[in-house]
Order: C-alpha cells, then structure tokens, then sequence
C-alpha cells in the first residue's frame, strides 16, 4: 500500500459537535507530547504521548460487562461519540468502517469499536444498533456515567452535555479516533479530516511494523 499521508500538526481548536472547544497549548501540549525512543515513529509524521488510553470496563450490546481486554484482541479503532449526534458521529464513523474495510482487502484485521459519551440515552441495544448499521464488526459500548467517565479520561476525550431539552439534547465532544494495539496500547490518533484511504495506510504501517 502507498503511503502519502498527509498529517498536519493539530490545531488550537477541536472541532465539536454543536460548538466548539477551544483548546489550550497546554492541553495539546500534554495530549500529544512525544518520545525520542518511539518504535512506531516510520508511522507517523509527528510524536504522540505514551499515557494516553488504559485499562477501560463497560457495557456491551447485550448488557455484558466487557474490559478493554476483552475488546482490543486485535488492532483497534476507538471513537468516542454518540448515537443521537446528527452528523459528526456518523461521518466519522462510517468514515473509520470504511477504512477497515480497506484494510481487509489487504489481508488485515481491524476493529471498529464506538463508545458512547451520552450513556443517559444510550443503551446497550442503542449502541449495538448503531454500531451493527455501520459495520458488522464494529463494536458499541456504553456504561455507567461513572464508567464513561473514566473511560473518556483515559483517552483525554472532552465531552459536555448541552443544556436544553431533556430528550434532544445535544453533546459537545472531541472528535479523535485512536488507534490501539494489543499489547501496545494507544499508538496513534487520527483527525476527522483524514481519508478512508489515509487511515488504513497509517494504519497498515502500524500492523506490519508489529
């Protein structure tokens, strides 16, 4: 596969569903700091930081109690979302499938997991609809407020809930997908303005340097 990724250093502002976040050089700073001995550096054309992602216990489709190890058996592509997001989730998302898909058909396996930031509306079967419309590998999770929580945290997501009507509430969130690996953990973050196509090139780097 052809490299030709184009990876700009990331912007003071995310972009968020319903508004935007502005985010501080610090914050940047300590989300996406880099290592000199990183192994994985022929992958990317910048640094990221080694304490990003971690151990993770939420709630499957069917109402199982599920760990990251449970989850990323393969190499993985985490997204933070929800599933009443109109059209940033969507798009992202659909956009993380399709890479999978690509890689695929060049012999490599990769998960396609969403967890959910709104677990007051979004149940296991909302999830795992969600999900299943999208790929019929990808995995959706949600959980307890306390478990999101500290799930986001792991990953330095940001996510605030919208004040407005209680049942068509809005979610401001980041919109990074992570790429984690078995045994590695966190290894890359992708922007939602990167291709299908540059993904599952980045990605691929990742699998046949592992």
């Amino acid at each position: 596969m052809t490299r030709t990724l184009s990876y700009a250093a990331i912007g003071a502002v995310v972009v968020l569903l319903g508004g935007t976040f502005a985010a501080s050089a610090g914050w940047l700073d300590g989300l996406f700091g880099g290592s000199s001995d990183d192994v994985y550096a022929n992958c990317r054309e910048g640094a990221v930081a080694g304490d990003i992602g971690g151990p993770f216990e939420l709630v499957d489709k069917d109402g199982n109690t599920v760990t990251d190890a449970d989850v990323i058996t393969e190499p993985a592509l985490v997204y933070f979302g929800y599933t009443f997001c109109p059209d940033v989730c969507p798009f992202d998302t659909a956009r993380n499938a399709d890479a999978v898909d690509l890689l695929a058909d060049h012999g490599m396996s990769v998960t396609p997991v969403f967890i959910t930031i709104d677990p007051e509306r979004d149940t296991p079967e909302a999830v795992g609809e969600f999900a299943s419309n999208l790929h019929p590998k990808m995995v959706g999770l949600t959980g307890s407020a306390e478990q999101i929580k500290a799930a986001s945290q792991a990953y330095r997501t940001y996510y605030k809930k919208q004040d407005g009507d209680p049942d068509y509430y809005l979610v401001d969130h980041s919109t990074f997908t992570y790429l984690v690996l078995p045994g590695a953990g966190f290894v890359d973050y992708f922007r939602r303005e990167v291709t299908p196509e540059q993904m599952a090139d980045r990605v691929a780097c990742f699998i046949e340097a592992t």
